[in-house]
Order: structure tokens, then C-alpha cells, then sequence
């Protein structure tokens, strides 16, 4: 299963290169700009720092105590081991380990899992904006009414779930529900706003991405299909999205008018910069944690 996980993204890029012009979209690797790689470097680590935030606020809701720098340091090793990993959730079940404090797993689970739920809701935000942006600027589209489906029905059911929580009650005490309630529903303002903008940072680090390889998305465009592209990376049998996220993006740049090996450039550089993004986190791999989390 593991070599499957390796082997399969690997085989969905070189499959991609070969159906979307590979040699175009090497030419367009091979002239990266720095500058707006290092651009898309600091927007996607301002989103691990502003994710670790997150992670602290909903954490406190469910009465775990996180320092701001233990939460960061926590973040970053959980993006590494996400990033070079199979499966993408590895570090996310080590980060609710080690935040547990010697105490119940149960919390340090909700924490972790609200946290990236609001994540996706936040992502989901943009893409709505973006769809109703694309038809009011492109109306005579033909081909965007089916796709606005997609982003449309996950935050709808994302909505009804949050109604649901909210007109049920607040369940027993240890529940998902008390602890979406507690977490999610009574600190909504603050969730919102900073998963909005934590959304918003990780379409503008595609963006800069693409810029790096030539191209250029406008903002509704970005808005529209980076968090398309971005939500193939949830596909399973696969290492931070690798080949489900290339073979999206060459699927969906021709929408914004450029070309499938375009898509496929930027995805790759997108990858490259989260991945180098994530490497502060193998200075705490052989780091013990500290005495408040044993």
C-alpha cells in the first residue's frame, strides 16, 4: 500500500506530462522566478503561522492550553510530516498526540479535526466568491454552471452541519457536537475571518506560484480555480496531493484562458513551495516535546 501511495502520484505527473504537453511545461519550470517563488514561499508560511493560530483558538475552546510558539513549532513538524508522508494526515495525528498533555486523546483529536474542518469551510468561502464572481463577470460562460455545483454543495453541506449542531443542543460533555459548538459555532466571528484569510493567503501562494512560471491568474480567476485544484489534494492514495493536484490544475487552467502544461507548471511549483515551506519542521523531528505536553 505504501509503495502504491508513492508510486501513483509519480505516475499521475508523468501522465499529465504526457497528455499536457510536458516539454512546455519543463521550459516553464526550468525559467522559475525567484522572486515570485520566494513571494509564494512567505504567503504559504504566513498560512502555517495564521493555521497555528487556529489550531490554539480552537484548542482553548475545548480547555487545551497552547503557547502561541508551542502551537507554531507543533504546526510546522505536522506540515512536514504531511508533505513528505503518504496518506496527508499523518502529522495531523501526531500534532493531536502530542498536544494531548498526558490527558484524554478525545480533545486533542477535536481539536485537531475542527481546526482543519474550518480549514476546508474557509477554502469552500473562496470558491463560492469566486464561482458568483465568474458569472457575474462571465455570465455567457457555457461551461461554468456544472462546475459551480462542486464548491456550491461542499459549503452547503458544511452550513447544514453547522445548523444541525447548533439546533441540537450541546450533547454530553466529551461529545463532537458540544465540541463543535464550543469551538466552531460560539467563537464563529473569529473562525470565520481567520479561515477566510488563511484561504485567501493559500490561493494568493498558488498565484504567485503560477506567476513564477508565466502565468498570470486574475483574482476572480484564482478565486474560482485554485480552491478547485486544491481540493483534489484530499484525494487519498497519495503524497501532499502530488498527481491528483497537477492533473486538476491542467484540467482547469483552460477555463482562465491558458494552457494545460501552464497548469500544470504552476501546480508543480505550488507543490515545490509548500513542500520547502514545510521544512522548518525537520529541525523538531529528533526534538523531544516539552515537559507541559508529556
Amino acid at each position: 500500500m505504501r509503495l502504491l501511495r508513492l508510486a501513483l502520484p509519480l505516475g499521475l505527473i508523468a501522465l499529465c506530462l504526457m497528455l499536457a504537453g510536458g516539454q512546455a511545461a519543463l521550459v516553464r519550470l526550468s525559467g522559475l522566478s525567484s522572486g515570485w517563488f520566494i513571494t509564494s514561499l512567505a504567503l504559504l508560511n504566513a498560512v502555517t503561522i495564521l493555521s497555528a493560530l487556529r489550531w490554539r483558538m480552537t484548542a482553548a475552546a475545548l480547555a487545551l492550553d497552547l503557547p502561541p510558539g508551542l502551537a507554531v513549532r507543533e504546526y510546522y513538524l505536522a506540515q512536514f510530516a504531511n508533505q513528505t508522508l503518504p496518506g496527508g494526515v499523518v502529522g495531523d495525528a501526531a500534532r493531536a498526540l502530542r498536544s494531548r498533555k498526558g490527558g484524554p486523546l478525545r480533545p486533542a483529536a477535536q481539536a485537531v479535526v475542527l481546526e482543519r474542518a474550518a480549514g476546508q469551510a474557509g477554502m469552500a468561502m473562496v470558491a463560492v466568491g469566486g464561482a458568483c464572481a465568474m458569472l457575474l463577470t462571465r455570465p455567457e460562460a457555457p461551461d461554468l454552471p456544472g462546475i459551480l455545483w462542486l464548491p456550491a454543495g461542499f459549503l452547503s453541506l458544511l452550513l447544514m452541519g453547522a445548523a444541525a449542531l447548533a439546533l441540537l443542543g450541546a450533547g454530553r460533555e466529551g461529545s463532537w457536537r458540544r465540541a463543535a459548538r464550543q469551538a466552531l459555532l460560539r467563537r464563529l466571528p473569529a473562525q470565520a475571518a481567520l479561515s477566510l484569510l488563511v484561504a485567501l493567503l493559500t490561493v494568493a501562494g498558488f498565484a504567485a506560484a503560477a506567476r513564477a512560471t508565466g502565468s498570470t491568474l486574475t483574482p476572480v480567476m484564482a478565486g474560482f480555480i485554485v480552491p478547485l485544484v486544491l481540493t483534489a489534494m484530499l484525494l487519498p492514495a497519495s503524497v501532499a496531493g502530488w498527481g491528483w493536484r497537477e492533473g486538476a490544475a491542467a484540467a482547469l487552467f483552460p477555463l482562465a484562458g491558458l494552457t494545460a502544461e501552464a497548469g500544470l507548471a504552476a501546480s508543480i511549483a505550488f507543490g515545490l513551495a509548500a513542500l520547502f515551506s514545510a521544512l522548518p519542521g525537520a529541525f523538531f523531528i529528533n526534538r523531544r516535546p516539552v515537559p507541559e505536553l508529556q
